[in-house]
């Protein structure tokens, strides 16, 4: 098995859609301080605030430690972890790993492999990404996690995973049309001619949990809406009506007007006769992606 198949294949607990990102991210992070200075070591207590963070942004509504990866992540073949007394984790108790002195590294066969072909970390990175998030938060995530990886995520495509199954190209077209051209959130519907501009097909269900590429999966969104929408600020609840997390703050009228109004506001579409977003998807992102309660309806 190669490095590719070894992290499109990295063991995660699993059931019924339920997000668990905690390894994917850890690795990300990991492969972004090896690209910035070939870091050997990342001891436990170094990263545990970085990991805590990432796990917080990117990660389930559902709290988690960072101690879980750290830990797991060695039965992967990617990650190494020692301690004082040698090669080998204490296990996933915080106190042990911080007391332990434990710190974790990339496989040394991993490093040599990343060092005799430079290009390995990028596609890693892509098929890590590709896997596990959509596409309108890599950018923030190889942001976050210190990744330079333009080259690589400019018009190309992550390797396909052994057995997974490809994308269908025409879900944008189907449901910017269903949905009129417009946000389904705000209304807006800018275009330069004809072509649509800033507007987006979001997929509710993301496609790398098992989301169809369908229009009952799809939403159009303009381009804030939709990153806000894959960052768990904003969900759609009972009535297809708007849902705004509480735990978001915008203090500027923009934010108010763009953000904190949408509270209950029912979704703008989709035309007659196009099937709505289906129950099971509205629900998955409900639990997986959005986040803390639901402000009050605006008046």
């Amino acid at each position: 098995m190669d490095w590719l198949e070894r992290v499109a294949k990295l063991r995660q607990w699993s059931r019924e859609g339920v997000r668990a990102p905690h390894k994917p991210l850890l690795l990300l992070y990991a492969l972004g301080r090896f690209q910035a200075d070939t870091a050997d070591e990342l001891p436990y207590t170094a990263v545990e605030a970085d990991l805590k963070q990432l796990l917080v942004e990117y990660g389930p509504p559902r709290g988690t430690t960072p101690a879980y990866p750290f830990h797991h992540l060695v039965s992967d073949g990617v990650w190494e972890v020692r301690t004082e007394h040698g090669v080998g984790s204490p296990g996933t108790g915080v106190r042990e790993l911080r007391s332990s002195q434990a710190i974790g590294r990339l496989a040394p066969d991993l490093q040599a492999a990343l060092r005799r072909e430079p290009s390995l970390l990028g596609r890693m990175a892509r098929v890590l990404l590709d896997l596990h998030f959509p596409a309108s938060l890599h950018q923030d995530l190889c942001d976050a996690v210190g990744l330079e990886l333009e080259l690589e995520l400019a018009g190309t495509e992550a390797p396909a995973a052994p057995g997974r199954r490809q994308r269908d190209r025409r879900m944008r077209e189907l449901v910017l049309t269903a949905y009129e051209y417009q946000c389904a959130f705000c209304g807006y519907d800018g275009m330069i001619g004809t072509a649509p501009v800033g507007l987006e097909a979001a997929h509710v269900r993301w496609w790398a949990f098992d989301g169809a590429d369908d229009v009952d999966n799809g939403l159009c969104l303009c381009s804030l809406h939709h990153k806000l929408f894959d960052k768990g600020v904003l969900g759609i609840g009972d009535g297809h009506r708007i849902l705004v997390s509480q735990r978001f703050i915008g203090r500027s009228q923009a934010a108010r007007e763009h953000v904190t109004a949408l509270a209950g506001r029912p979704l703008i579409g989709p035309q007659p006769g196009t099937r709505p977003i289906a129950a099971t998807h509205r629900s998955w992102h409900t639990s997986q992606v959005f986040h803390g309660n639901p402000r009050p309806t605006t008046a």
